[in-house]
Parts: structure tokens; sequence; C-alpha cells
């Protein structure tokens, strides 16, 4: 019962615009896969599939696969799936701290 409250509390969360910026930055910078899994609730929360696959140009099954735990997607289609929710990618530059992390 408490993941699924989680789970619905995320998903609610993941609709602020700042909320799911630093989600997504955070996952990102936790490894792909984490980024992968991130991206996947926020557009679960912001349309579901099916719209953000519309938007994106892409096939909505191909959406499900490309963001599936074993999924494997190219950039470009990260690109086109954080376009189509006003998103993008950004470069940001380690502390000397990290390089060794």
């Amino acid at each position: 019962m408490k993941t699924k409250a989680f789970e619905e509390t995320l998903l609610r969360e993941l609709q602020d615009p700042e909320f799911a910026e630093a989600y997504l930055q955070d996952a990102m910078q936790d490894s792909l896969e984490e980024f992968l899994v991130a991206l996947r609730k926020y557009v679960q929360a912001n349309g579901g599939m099916s719209h953000s696959a519309e938007e994106a140009n892409l096939a909505r099954e191909a959406m499900y696969r490309m963001l599936s735990e074993n999924g494997n997607p190219e950039l470009r289609t990260i690109d086109a799936i954080l376009k189509a929710h006003g998103l993008c990618f950004g470069i940001q530059r380690k502390s000397r701290s990290e390089f060794a992390a």
C-alpha cells in the first residue's frame, strides 16, 4: 500500500515542471538506467505514452520498448521525447571530487 501511495504522489509531483526538472537531472547523474526509469515515470505523469509518442512523432509501441528497463533508445529519440514536453538536454561540469566517482 505504501508503494502505491508513493507512486501516486510521485506521479502527481512530476506534473510540477520544477520538480520534474530536478527529478530528471538527479536521475541522469545517477545512471542512464535510472534516467530512463525517471523519464518513463515523467511521461506517465504528463499525458502518458500514447500522448507523448504522438507529440514526439514516435510509435507508441516503440516508446514502451525504449523506456522499458531493458530499453536502449537513441539519443535523438530521447531528445524528441524531451522536446515534446518542452525539455532539453544539458551538459554540466563535475567538480574535481566527482571525477574519481
